[in-house]
C-alpha cells in the first residue's frame, strides 16, 4: 500500500536535508540551487516547497538538527562515569572534526549571507538563541556535577565559548591544528568558573 502524504513528509523532509548537507559541504550555500538538491534527493521542486519556503528555511532546519547533535553529545560526555565533569566537557568543546569543520564554513556563509538580510538575520537570530540556550543549560549542569559555577551569568558564558569556537576554528582553518590554540576553550572555561558555594 502507497504511503499517505502524513506518512511520506518525514522521508521526503530527510531526503531533502541530506541533500542539501551533501551540496552545501560541496559547493556551498549560494552556489547551490533548489533544483541541485531536488534533482540530487529523486525529488521534484513541488515537493521541496511543500516542506520548505525556501533554502533558508531548509538551512535552518540543518542549523536545528546540528544544534540537537552537538547538545546532546556534550550532554553525553558530561554524564559519562570516569572523568570529572568538566574535564569531560572541556575535551569534548576542545575537538575538531571533519564535519564540524564542514559545518563550521557552511554556517559562516549563511551568516554573511544573514548579515546582508535583515529578514533572514532574524530568523537566524532565534536558531542561534536556542543553541545558545541549550549550550547555557549543559553549562549549567557539568558545573554543578564538578562542584563548580560560572563566575559570570551562565548564558554570557555560552556565548563566549561559541565565539571563541567559531574564531579558534576560523584561525585553525587558516594557519593549521595547533596546541596553542587547542588548550584555548578549556582554558577560559577554567578561568570563569569558580568552586560551588557550599550548601548552608
Amino acid at each position: 500500500m502507497p504511503k499517505s502524504p502524513t506518512k511520506r513528509r518525514p522521508l521526503t523532509r530527510a531526503a531533502l536535508t541530506e541533500s542539501a548537507w551533501a551540496l552545501f559541504t560541496e559547493k556551498g550555500f549560494h552556489a547551490t540551487s533548489i533544483s541541485d538538491i531536488v534533482e540530487r534527493a529523486g525529488l521534484t521542486r513541488g515537493a521541496f516547497y511543500s516542506n520548505y519556503r525556501d533554502k533558508e528555511e531548509l538551512f535552518l532546519a540543518l542549523y536545528d538538527v546540528h544544534t540537537d547533535r552537538m547538545l546532546a553529545d556534550l550532554e553525553k560526555a558530561t554524564a559519562e562515569p570516569g572523568k570529572h565533569p568538566l574535564v569531560q566537557l572541556r575535551e569534548r568543546i576542545a575537538g575538531r572534526t571533519p564535519q564540524e569543520r564542514q559545518w563550521f564554513l557552511v554556517s559562516m556563509e549563511f551568516t554573511l549571507h544573514a548579515a546582508r538580510n535583515p529578514v533572514v538575520a532574524e530568523q537566524l537570530a532565534v536558531h542561534e538563541d536556542r543553541l545558545t540556550q541549550g549550550l547555557t543549560d549543559v553549562l549549567t549542569s557539568a558545573l554543578a556535577r564538578g562542584g563548580a559555577q560560572p563566575a559570570i551569568p551562565a548564558e554570557d558564558l555560552a556565548r563566549l565559548l561559541i565565539a571563541l569556537f567559531e574564531g579558534l576554528t576560523a584561525q585553525q582553518l587558516i594557519h593549521g591544528p595547533s596546541p596553542r590554540i587547542e588548550h584555548l576553550m578549556p582554558h577560559l572555561l577554567h578561568v570563569l568558573s569558580t568552586p560551588a558555594d557550599p550548601t548552608p
